[in-house]
């Protein structure tokens, strides 16, 4: 009997310190002075974790990557695999030249038994960084390339209200020729084409069709709006439009793997140097970095200087010697 009493007591006691009776103030009133001790603690621990990036003498993790002094890359196993087969993850990726490039894509056509006349792409990825917080805007462009790799002709649209320019655009080859009739057949989609030319007294009548056509909407700064027909329609017809993409890339066709390697390489120069004309040279180079692909092969790095246009010595020193 005195054995289940105690047992009642100590268990009835041990039930009042956890649901925090009044009784045992010592117990809880400790508690209650740890709790901000431990907030405090807390808190300042926080602070030790925050770093100061003056007091840090690190480098940049762009100059990490091109540090060229260390034994091997940051995250990488070496600089250069040693034998002939290897895992590319952990190795950085070659920088071919493009000749170089244009070899290997016809290769892996060969050892792969693909489609010989398969299409050749190259991505560029733009600075489109200009003074200050201004951006070069996102643009359109057409241009000719020395060595055509399509039999296809594009389709231009003519508009002028003038009966010779009229006359003169259907006899250099227009698809569609008119004016104000037919901006209802555009919109009802009952005709259209790949390119849109004007001239200068229609581009204000044609504001209803800038949300139907957009980028393909007639500009002077693309060259799709002016008095010579002609020249206009030639160059819309068999020319390549190239447009950036997701803020800053480029991805255009370039031609054909059965192409000769010449030719390919004249026309990724084309396309580079027309690109670099979209912002000024004072600004540093305009194209960060470009790859070459086909439909079927993986990507491969190739370098962009020699296509890069360079400021010319001799204007330097002519600046230099009016300043002086």
């Amino acid at each position: 009997m005195d054995a289940e009493l105690h047992q009642y007591l100590f268990t009835g006691c041990h039930t009042h310190i956890l649901m925090g009776g009044q009784s045992i103030t010592g117990i809880s009133g400790l508690l209650k002075k740890q709790l901000p001790v431990r907030q405090f603690a807390a808190l300042k621990a926080s602070k030790k974790e925050q770093k100061d990036p003056k007091k840090e003498n690190l480098k940049p993790k762009s100059e990490r990557k091109t540090d060229l002094n260390r034994h091997k890359p940051y995250g990488l196993t070496a600089w250069e695999p040693i034998d002939d087969v290897y895992r590319i993850q952990y190795y950085p990726k070659t920088l071919h030249d493009i000749e170089t490039a244009i070899d290997l894509l016809k290769k892996f056509q060969q050892l792969d038994f693909t489609y010989p006349k398969q299409p050749v792409y190259i991505d560029l990825r733009l600075d489109m960084k200009l003074e200050k917080k201004k951006k070069v805007d996102p643009f359109v462009n057409i241009v000719q390339l020395p060595y055509a790799f399509t039999t296809t002709i594009n389709t231009v649209m003519v508009f002028t209200e003038n009966p010779e320019e009229a006359a003169v655009a259907q006899k250099h080859g227009a698809d569609s020729v008119g004016g104000t009739e037919l901006i209802q057949k555009i919109l009802d989609d009952e005709i259209q084409a790949d390119f849109y030319v004007s001239v200068p007294d229609m581009v204000s009548k044609l504001v209803p069709l800038k949300n139907k056509l957009r980028k393909k909407f007639p500009k002077s700064k693309r060259g799709s709006v002016g008095h010579n027909i002609p020249e206009m329609i030639q160059v819309f017809k068999t020319g390549h439009e190239y447009m950036v993409e997701r803020d800053c890339y480029i991805l255009s066709k370039i031609g054909t793997l059965d192409m000769p390697r010449e030719h390919i390489t004249a026309n990724v120069a084309t396309i580079i140097k027309d690109v670099c004309t979209q912002r000024p040279l004072s600004f540093g180079p305009f194209v960060e970095r470009a790859i070459i692909c086909s439909a079927t092969s993986e990507s491969l790095l190739f370098k962009v200087e020699p296509f890069l246009p360079q400021i010319m010595e001799d204007n330097e020193e002519e600046n230099q010697n009016v300043n002086n």
